[in-house]
């Protein structure tokens, strides 16, 4: 909220000695802790209409540039609350799901800032690199077991979806392949035994002098850690989460294209203790744009949503039939929301101002959908919700103290940037 709507907002409420509804209580106190133990992000790389998705309006018209939908809205099982047509299988389960229709913040114009600011809850900044959700994950809860990565990214990765000053140890596994497992782990076919053994001895003596001469948090020390920790990964368990063929044709089918086989192995991989997998969405554009609906991106665009929601209510039925859906936290986010209105190009641009995330399981009290938007989806008219609240309503659903501090060297960081916990998802 902007400082001078807010000061108008409040001279109005002083006058008439009310209580704004737009200001949500920030005492949490009491709130029970969370149930969750893993948590799985479904990343919408691009930006999803919440128009076309969560947060339907009244029709509207590419042709004739008319804001609104581009499709029309369906009822769900929690009455009042709906969503697109292209979301029939979510409609059904939204009892067991809430869309945070008010979500919140002030970058627009640059995908990458968007990105970086959804992951890590803060702007960029030039002296501390903060670390994404994943990473403050693995640090508090690490992995469920020995032998596994706490972390897990499927798909391209980045610098937003990293450990920052939290160090190596805390960063992700990532994967492209969800047949092989990652590409790191398995040796080139040109590597001998013999061949692999001379490394080793050579590499030995380096790794001898580093860990007589660096501590434990080093950097060089950290990275050698990773070494050894991802050859265990290579040859124990862990590598079975890729072995989807073992699962029954139908359930596989069930689940849909590339993007629906990721969320399966989501599922196999939090069977083998990994606290946090993000998954990432048309990884390579098969619709043209992906969920960057400028222009002719628009006209694909309800193939993606079905892709979605097929892989979603899959997921959510899948972990349910295997007793994991209350202990799994399930977010289906993009770095901003769109506009209402179509461009020239019958597409639309970028919004930040309001926009749409869904959380499913996890053990939270669902309420189908939480906040109101305007008439256009441009503002916030009740509960605007940040982005540090998201991630704070993350962590205390997976019972990690929100309002502890971190350490950037001796400086503490706290572990969101002033956020409070949704209290409607816990009570």
């Amino acid at each position: 909220m902007k400082r001078r709507t807010f000061l108008q907002h409040s001279a109005a409420l002083a006058a008439l000695g009310g209580v704004d509804p737009l200001l949500a209580s920030t005492d949490t106190s009491d709130l029970p802790k969370g149930r969750a133990q893993a948590c799985i992000l479904l990343w919408l790389g691009g930006g999803p209409a919440q128009v076309d998705t969560f947060d339907p309006k009244p029709l509207g018209d590419p042709a004739t540039r008319k804001a609104g939908s581009a499709y029309p809205a369906i009822d769900t099982v929690v009455p009042g609350v709906q969503v697109c047509e292209h979301l029939p299988e979510l409609a059904k389960r939204m009892d067991r799901a809430t869309v945070l229709r008010t979500m919140t913040h002030d970058v627009i114009d640059e995908h990458a800032a968007a990105v970086n600011f959804m992951h890590t809850g803060r702007p960029v900044s030039g002296t501390t690199v903060y670390p994404s959700i994943g990473s403050v994950v693995s640090h508090e809860l690490g992995a469920g077991r020995e032998g596994v990565p706490a972390y897990v990214l499927a798909g391209y990765p980045s610098v937003s979806r990293g450990a920052g000053f939290l160090g190596a140890k805390h960063s992700y596994l990532y994967l492209l392949d969800t047949e092989k497992g990652p590409a790191g782990l398995s040796p080139a076919p040109d590597i001998t035994e013999e061949r692999q053994r001379r490394r080793d001895a050579l590499l030995g003596k380096i790794r001898e002098t580093v860990r007589e001469t660096r501590d434990e948090d080093d950097p060089v020390v950290q990275y050698d850690t990773l070494i050894d920790e991802s050859r265990a990964l290579a040859n124990g368990p862990f590598s079975e989460a890729f072995h989807l063929e073992s699962e029954p044709d139908e359930l596989r089918a069930r689940y849909g294209g590339e993007f629906g086989q990721r969320c399966l192995l989501g599922r196999r991989l939090l069977q083998q203790g990994v606290r946090f997998v993000e998954i990432l969405d048309n990884l390579n554009f098969t619709n043209g744009t992906g969920w960057d609906t400028h222009n002719d991106g628009q006209v694909k665009q309800h193939e993606l949503i079905r892709g979605l929601d097929q892989a979603l209510s899959a997921l959510m039925d899948d972990l349910e039939a295997h007793g994991m859906l209350d202990t799994t936290l399930i977010c289906v986010a993009g770095e901003f929301g769109r506009p209402s209105e179509f461009d020239a190009g019958g597409g639309r641009g970028h919004q930040g101002s309001v926009f749409s995330v869904l959380m499913a399981g996890g053990g939270l009290k669902h309420k189908g959908a939480i906040g109101k938007t305007d008439e256009a989806s441009k503002v916030a008219v009740e509960r605007p919700i940040s982005v540090p609240d998201w991630h704070a309503t993350i962590y205390h659903a997976l019972g990690i103290d929100y309002q502890k501090d971190l350490f950037s060297g001796d400086r503490p960081v706290p572990v969101t940037d002033r956020g409070t916990a949704i209290r409607e998802l816990f009570v």
